[in-house]
């Protein structure tokens, strides 16, 4: 294995820990609080750094269902976290009701890229 190959790897269990603390710590204590957001972007950052050695690492990017999943989760993320920036600035319960329904369905999406990343490297 190599060192890219062992960094990337990293890179992406710390975004699974990452995001999955973030979502489901907000869930459980149904109120997102800051903390639930820097973990949000840690994710995100995370998978995003993960995601670019990765694809460097395979020579590109090929068009099947791990990518395919792997980027509309990687905008949903996206989306998650600027939503979440929004909600603890504006501080709107109702918009934070919305968005507690948002986070869990944002973290299926991500999971099910992730475990066909892992089942891909395995084939």
């Amino acid at each position: 294995m190599t060192p890219i190959l062992r960094l990337s790897i990293a890179i992406m269990f710390t975004a699974l820990g990452a995001y999955t603390i973030g979502v489901w710590s907000e869930r459980f204590s149904e109120k997102l609080k800051l903390w639930h957001l820097a973990f949000f972007w840690l994710g995100f950052v995370a998978d995003s750094i993960g995601t670019n050695l990765m694809g460097k690492i395979a020579g590109g990017i090929s068009i099947n269902l791990h990518s395919l999943t792997g980027l509309t989760a990687i905008i949903l993320m996206l989306v998650h976290a600027v939503w979440a920036t929004t909600v603890i600035l504006k501080k709107d319960k109702e918009t934070a009701a919305k968005f507690h329904k948002f986070s869990v369905i944002v973290w299926i999406i991500w999971l099910i890229s992730f475990i066909s990343g892992l089942l891909l490297a395995m084939l």
